[in-house]
Parts: structure tokens; sequence; C-alpha cells
């Protein structure tokens, strides 16, 4: 057994896991500047699935470089991340940091493993799922990967938004969609800030768990191959996407790691000092 998030006890996720109860406002640590909850795989499961049954209003964030670099680039961004509900170390970086600070079992939690744990829970339980963001195409593909590798799986909608910015009254009746299909999890793939601002724009509208995961919709609906898990474990992920996409992400990782690596540089010539945030 483990405990949620309100320290009630509910059923682990994997069989032998017994991780501790977690303290959001104790277990959140600086990252550059930026806060994130350290705490593992199961623990983060039990929150999602913890604030599901109880249909409330959250939103659970991955925090990898580019969100870090963002953030400190981008006040409305950084405003998004410390009003977070939950928000996991995605980036190995991001980890590895956490580990630096004390946390020494600290893994990287990634947006597709997580969402393809929690799809396998949400199998066992028929807890509802609403999927958001991608082409329809891609969406398309994604709910049929996800409907035949867990059987039972109970997908209540999905919608891919139009590029431009939805008017108010679209963006009501999107709210009431999601809301009448009964989704208790909502599966968000607009990618970095965008998603993060959608869900913080509807956090206390959409009624169910908020999770935006990036790039996982076009890793497990099959239209990106994800790096191997070597490259993972060793946080080359990103150069692996790199090569597949060097017109589009060029730019993207090789000026934001390089944000990264001097910010870190500069906080390691800065005294250290207690970054919890209580």
């Amino acid at each position: 057994m483990l405990a949620g998030c309100d320290g009630s006890l509910i059923v682990a996720i994997e069989g032998g896991m017994t991780e501790l109860a977690i303290d959001q406002g104790q277990l959140r640590e600086q990252v550059l500047g930026v806060p994130v909850h350290a705490l593992g795989l199961a623990q983060a499961i039990n929150c999602v699935f913890d604030w599901a049954l109880r249909r409330e209003s959250r939103t659970v964030f991955l925090c990898n470089v580019h969100s870090v670099v963002t953030a400190r680039r981008n006040r409305a961004h950084a405003e998004a991340m410390d009003s977070a509900d939950l928000v996991a170390p995605d980036g190995a970086p991001v980890a590895w940091m956490l580990r630096r600070q004390g946390h020494a079992d600290q893994p990287r939690i990634s947006g597709p493993d997580l969402m393809w744990i929690c799809c396998r829970r949400a199998s066992e339980l028929g807890t509802p799922m609403f999927l958001y963001g991608g082409s329809p195409g891609t969406l398309q593909r994604l709910g049929g990967c996800i409907r035949t590798e867990f059987a039972g799986i109970n997908i209540v909608g999905s919608y891919s938004p139009p590029r431009r910015p939805l008017s108010a009254e679209e963006d009501e009746a999107v709210v009431r969609m999601i809301n009448q299909s009964g989704a208790r999890i909502v599966w968000v793939g607009l990618g970095c800030p965008k998603q993060e601002s959608w869900m913080q724009a509807h956090r206390g509208r959409i009624n169910a768990v908020m999770l935006g995961v990036g790039a996982a919709f076009d890793f497990h609906a099959g239209d990106v191959k994800r790096a191997p898990q070597w490259m993972q474990k060793s946080g080359l992920e990103w150069l692996h996407r790199l090569f597949q996409d060097p017109r589009r992400l060029a730019s993207r990782y090789l000026v934001t790691n390089s944000l990264f690596i001097l910010a870190l540089l500069q906080a390691s010539l800065r005294p250290r000092r207690s970054l919890r945030d209580g």
C-alpha cells in the first residue's frame, strides 16, 4: 500500500514499490529557480489517481531543461510552473540536480513513461480519460494504439485544437465537452509552454487531472521513434530527437541546453542556501 497526496492509503501502482507518503510543500525544490517536486514514479501516479478519483481539477507538469529555461525567460511560464499542483522531473538533468540537493534516489519521470503506466492503471480501474492536443491523425493513431495495448481502456473523447487561439465561446464549448464526457484524467499534448499555459487557464474549470506530456502523443502514436533506453538513461534523449528533426529542434536544443549550462555554472558560483519551498 502507498499513501496518497492527502496521506490516505491507496493501492501501489507497481508490485513491490513501498515509497513513503509525500508532503508536496516540504519536498518541492528549486531547480535554477523553478520549483520541482522530489518524488518517485509510484508517488506521482498515486497523486494522479487520488485526485482523479475525487474528480479534482489539478495540473501536473513534466519539467525538463526546456521548461526550466523557458520559465527563467518567460514570467507567465514561471508563474504557471509555480502554481502547478505537481511538477515532476522529466529531464534527466533536472533529476540529477535534485539528487545533488539530497534526493539521492530521485528518478527521471518522463512524460511518455508516466502516460503509459497511467493508461495501464486506468484500464484496471476503468478511469475515463480524454486526449487533448495533436493533429486529428495523431489522435486517431494514439487512441488506436492505447486501445490495442490496454484492453478495456475508457477513452471518452479527444480534441485536436486549431493552431489559432480559441474564441471565448469555442473555449467554453471545449470545457463543456470535456466535463460532460466524464473524464477524470485529461492528457494534454500541446508542447511547452503552450500546454502549461492551457492547463493553468483551465484549472478550476475542467473537473479532471490535467497532465502535460508534450511529445508523448507522437511517441505513442508511432509518429516519432523514441530514443533507445541507454540514451534515455544517459540524458541523451534530446540528441536522438535532434537527429530525427534537426530543422525544427536545432535552435531549441542548442540554445536552451547552452542557457541551462550557463545558468548552472552561475548558480555553482553562488553560496548554496536552502531551496526548499515550505
